[in-house]
């Protein structure tokens, strides 16, 4: 069986916030920067896997990250999404979407029409915004 890759460590210049319960990371992906996910700490497939309160807690994190980004990037819009039908970890993304995105309106996964823009995105910043929102990270 092939090891989980949301389950092992992480390099720590991506970590951007976590608690006991789960973490922030930055995918690094030059076409969409400002793209994270939300990772769950333990390993379970489902929301439904979690209790209430757990669920309340992972949703207050992804909600706190689209706000940050928000706040930080102004983008057009904002992408919550959770497959993991290739790595079943319960984990979500949040991909800041722009009109000038390789991809706009379209899903980032659909056929490329135009070229990566340049746009400065500062991991430091959304680490303060996160840490404001939820309170230090662990």
């Amino acid at each position: 069986m092939t090891p989980c890759p949301l389950c092992g460590p992480v390099p720590s210049e991506i970590v951007l916030w976590r608690d006991a319960q789960c973490r922030v990371i930055d995918v690094g992906d030059s076409a969409y920067p400002g793209y994270c996910r939300a990772i769950w700490r333990e390993h379970v497939r489902e929301m439904s896997d979690l209790a209430p309160e757990q669920r309340d807690r992972l949703m207050r994190v992804v909600y706190a990250v689209e706000e940050s980004l928000r706040a930080l990037l102004q983008p057009e819009k904002i992408n919550l999404a959770t497959f993991g039908n290739q790595v079943p970890h319960l984990h979500w993304h949040i991909i800041p979407r722009f009109r000038d995105d390789p991809h706009f309106p379209d899903a980032i996964w659909a056929v490329r029409r135009r070229p990566n823009v340049d746009r400065e995105f500062r991991r430091d910043a959304l680490r303060r915004e996160l840490e404001r929102r939820l309170g230090p990270s662990v």
